[in-house]
């Protein structure tokens, strides 16, 4: 199953309901992990370490950094960018669907 970490800034309630959900989904935020405000480039490069997709709102920021990874051929599981004006339950529910129904 694929392994997940949200940003610091990612809406608690969108985790909170995925882990009410299915609690045994490994998913961390990166506050627990010891990278409170650490830059982008730092946390996606703990998140490849991890072999862990990042869960984001930041689309001006982290994507400019994920495609450098990429282009840079750096390992880099992923990022989903979550826009801030989808729903709760919307994010939760196609997340879960992602989680799911990977091949991994």
């Amino acid at each position: 199953m694929l392994r997940f970490a949200t940003d610091e800034n990612f809406k608690s309630a969108i985790l909170r309901g995925i882990l009410r959900r299915k609690p045994n989904l490994d998913i961390v935020r990166v506050q627990d992990v010891g990278l409170s405000e650490e830059d982008d480039d730092v946390i996606l490069e703990w998140a490849a370490k991890e072999n862990r997709i990042l869960l984001t709102h930041d689309v001006s920021t982290i994507t400019d950094f994920a495609y450098q990874r990429v282009r840079a051929g750096k390992s880099m599981p992923g990022v989903f960018e979550v826009g801030r004006s989808v729903s709760i339950r919307t994010a939760i529910e196609d997340i879960l669907l992602i989680a799911e129904t990977s091949l991994e």
